[in-house]
C-alpha cells in the first residue's frame, strides 16, 4: 500500500512539474516596440503584443519583430552620372515595420532585402542626373530615392521614411575642372555685370546730356564744375579743351568793351 501511495505521489508530482514547466516555457514576454508572429502549426495564425503572450509549445512559434525605426548605412556605391562622371556616392536610409506579418511571411530578410533594393535604387536614379544634379538638388534627390523605395517595400510591410545622401566623393582631376568652370563662371558674371552697368551708364548719360541740351548756360555750368572739381589736384598739368561757345562769349564781350571804348 505504501509503495503505491509512493509512486502515486512521484508520477503526480511529477505531472505537475511537467505542467509548470510547461506553463512557464509558454510564456513569452514583449516589449511595447515589439510584436510577435504566431504560428500554428506552421501557419499564420495572428499578430501579438505587446505584454505577456501565451504560447502553446510544440504547436505553435513566434517570431519577433521589432518596430523601431531603423538607420541603415547605405555603402559607397560607383555612380557613373549623364554627364558621364564617375563618383562614389553612399547615402542613409530609415525605415521601420508597419505590418510584421508581411514583413516576416513575404520576404525571407526584410533587412538585408531593403538594403539592397536601396543600393541598386541609388544607383539607377544618380545615373539619371548630371553631376550639378547630385551636388546642388541633393533634396530633390532625397525625395526621388525614397518614394520609389517606399512604394516598393510596401507589399513588404515596410515603410521607408527619409533617405539622405551623404557624401558624393569625385577625383582630384575632376575638382579641378569644377574650379576651373566655376572661376570661369564667375568671370563671364562679371563681365556682364560690368556691360549692364556700363549701358545702364550710357543711358543715364544720354538723358543727361538731352537736358542739357535744352540750356547752354547749364552746360556752361557744368563746365565750371569740372573745372573746379579737377583743380584741387596740382601733382600734374591738366589740359583742358575750351567749348567754342564759352570763347565765342568771351571774344564777343571783349570786342564790345573794345568799341565802346573808341566811342
Amino acid at each position: 500500500m505504501r509503495v503505491w501511495e509512493f509512486g502515486w505521489n512521484v508520477g503526480w508530482g511529477g505531472a505537475v512539474l511537467l505542467l509548470v514547466m510547461l506553463a512557464v516555457a509558454s510564456i513569452r514576454i514583449l516589449r511595447e516596440y515589439e510584436r510577435g508572429v504566431v504560428f500554428l502549426l506552421g501557419r499564420f495564425w495572428k499578430v501579438k503584443g505587446p505584454g505577456i503572450v501565451l504560447i502553446v509549445p510544440g504547436i505553435q512559434q513566434m517570431v519577433r519583430v521589432d518596430l523601431r525605426l531603423v538607420v541603415m548605412d547605405v555603402p559607397s556605391q560607383d555612380v557613373i552620372s549623364r554627364d558621364n562622371v564617375s563618383v562614389q556616392v553612399n547615402a542613409v536610409v530609415y525605415f521601420r515595420v508597419v505590418d510584421p506579418e508581411k514583413a516576416i511571411i513575404h520576404v525571407e530578410n526584410y533587412f538585408e532585402a531593403t538594403s539592397q533594393l536601396a543600393q541598386t535604387t541609388l544607383r539607377s536614379v544618380l545615373g539619371k542626373h548630371e553631376l550639378d544634379d547630385m551636388l546642388a538638388e541633393r533634396e530633390r534627390l532625397n525625395v526621388d530615392i525614397q518614394q520609389i523605395l517606399d512604394a516598393q517595400t510596401d507589399s513588404w510591410g515596410i515603410k521607408v521614411a527619409n533617405v539622405e545622401i551623404k557624401h558624393v566623393d569625385i577625383n582630384d582631376s575632376m575638382v579641378r575642372a569644377i574650379a576651373r568652370q566655376a572661376e570661369a563662371e564667375r568671370e563671364r558674371r562679371a563681365k556682364v555685370i560690368h556691360a549692364e552697368g556700363e549701358l545702364q551708364a550710357s543711358e543715364k548719360l544720354l538723358e543727361a546730356a538731352q537736358v542739357l541740351a535744352q540750356s547752354p548756360q547749364a552746360m556752361q555750368l557744368r563746365y565750371l564744375q569740372t573745372l573746379t572739381n579737377i583743380a584741387g589736384d596740382k601733382s600734374s598739368t591738366i589740359v583742358f579743351p575750351m567749348p567754342m561757345d564759352i570763347v565765342d562769349t568771351l571774344f564777343k564781350g571783349g570786342m564790345g568793351g573794345q568799341s565802346g571804348k573808341g566811342e
